[in-house]
């Protein structure tokens, strides 16, 4: 049977560079950022999150967060990342999690978006940003993602850097406080790379 690494070790210092966009793991120094932009974008992201623990925008919270995500990429289960534009500018912030080694190879993708920066091609191509990282620093082969069936914009933002729509699954996340059906993509390392657009911003 083929043994398989159990994937490279990463520190907080990991950095992602795409196109106009960086992507980094929160530190302290980012919660008021941070804090403020989620909350001017609460009623935007609701609809598509899980419901916010009532501590959630609190320094504490914050900083429990950061411990939890050192953790999480000491052990490579995940890749919790902060978006940013080239200016520093924070944008919003995206995840590889779930990941599976031995014969999957596998992670799991997730992101959001501050409502000011939303519809400019930024998420674009931090995900694109991402599948680089996934498919050549953690070598894995397989990234997927879901959306609600509703989610036109998440949907066209997959579609648009290469994923492919794979299935329909039922009740398959409980968001915004109850189970609700999800669309499944997933982007192969084999998958041809979708062309980079024109940055927007």
């Amino acid at each position: 049977m083929a043994l398989f690494r159990l994937g490279p070790s990463f520190d907080a210092a990991t950095l992602v560079r795409g196109e106009g966009v960086y992507l980094r793991p929160a530190e302290m120094r980012d919660f008021d950022a941070w804090a403020s932009l989620r909350e001017r974008s609460r009623q935007f992201l609701t609809p598509w999150e899980p419901i916010w623990p009532t501590d959630d925008l609190t320094r504490a919270a914050f900083r429990r967060r950061i411990r939890l995500h050192a953790e999480e990429m000491s052990r490579d289960e995940a890749f919790p990342f902060l978006v940013f534009r080239d200016d520093d500018t924070l944008l919003g912030g995206l995840t590889v999690g779930q990941i599976r080694r031995g014969v999957a190879q596998t992670a799991t993708l997730g992101y959001w978006m501050g409502h000011p920066h939303a519809g400019r091609g930024y998420m674009s191509r931090a995900v694109r940003a991402a599948s680089g990282f996934v498919f050549g620093s953690l070598r894995l082969h397989r990234l997927e993602a879901a959306c609600l069936p509703h989610n036109e914009a998440s949907m066209r933002l997959l579609q648009s850097v290469g994923f492919q729509k794979e299935g329909y699954a039922r009740a398959y996340l409980r968001i915004a406080g109850r189970w609700q059906d999800h669309v499944l993509f997933a982007l192969l390392d084999s998958d041809p790379v979708a062309p980079p657009r024109r940055p927007l911003g």
